[in-house]
């Protein structure tokens, strides 16, 4: 029988909430990792997000590294995937846009994406995609690996380095170099403070619009890699 949770109303009455399930329970731990970061997560707490006893969770989930692996699941379920004969520069430029939008909305995920040895259905069928996509267009199998493992590590690495940066506009920018300009004034640093007043202190600056351009030489680069090995084969 489901376990349903009810919840007193006045009078005395009671009405039926949504009844405990898999889904709840991860959406429930996605939302207190978005929250709170990941080492907030805890069975007794996620009992408590979702208004049970811990124990009522292991009808839903194994154990914690389920509960884990159905996160992770679930971000990789947000990202775009590239359709069937879509044009790979496109597909790949849409898909790492669409994975920095969503580790940026779950942060707590960016080091646990590749860690799961039991992925889901989700992550699996991102994975296949990707490659589907690369090798459609014409990539060996070794410059598809080659490939996504270039494109993931600029993904994570920007979107790490972006959430830990002391700033992230220009507003921000100024603020940090405020607590260095007396050795800008010295004439110390000349490049960090050129760099400062000239670019990341101009008004509108947002540190994520450098993630599309150093994607678009990424793909240039790939482009070029199988441009070459087209003649190589040929």
């Amino acid at each position: 029988m489901k376990h349903i949770q009810r919840k007193s109303v006045k009078g005395g009455t009671q009405e039926p909430r949504t009844p405990l399930s898999r889904e709840r329970v991860l959406r429930a731990a996605i939302n207190l990792a978005d929250r709170d970061g990941i080492d907030s997560l805890s069975m007794r707490k996620l009992g408590q997000q979702v208004g049970v006893e811990a124990m009522s969770l292991y009808n839903h989930v194994r154990n914690k590294e389920d509960v884990l692996n159905g996160m992770v699941d679930f971000v990789f379920s947000e990202i775009d995937l590239p359709s069937s004969g879509a044009d790979w520069s496109t597909a790949m430029r849409q898909r790492a846009i669409s994975a920095r939008q969503a580790l940026l909305r779950h942060p707590w995920a960016i080091g646990l994406m590749e860690s799961r040895v039991q992925p889901g259905p989700a992550t699996l069928r991102h994975h296949d995609s990707v490659l589907r996509n690369l090798r459609e267009a014409g990539f060996s199998v070794e410059l598809a690996a080659h490939a996504y493992s270039v494109l993931d590590s600029y993904i994570y690495g920007f979107t790490l380095n972006e959430l830990t940066l002391p700033f992230d506009t220009s507003e921000g920018a100024a603020e940090v170099a405020g607590n260095i300009f007396r050795e800008f004034l010295r004439g110390e640093y000349p490049y960090l403070a050129e760099m400062a007043t000239e670019h990341a202190m101009k008004p509108g600056y947002n540190y994520g619009d450098e993630f599309e351009f150093g994607l678009d030489l990424i793909l240039a680069g790939l482009d070029a890699a199988i441009k070459r090995s087209g003649r190589s084969n040929g």
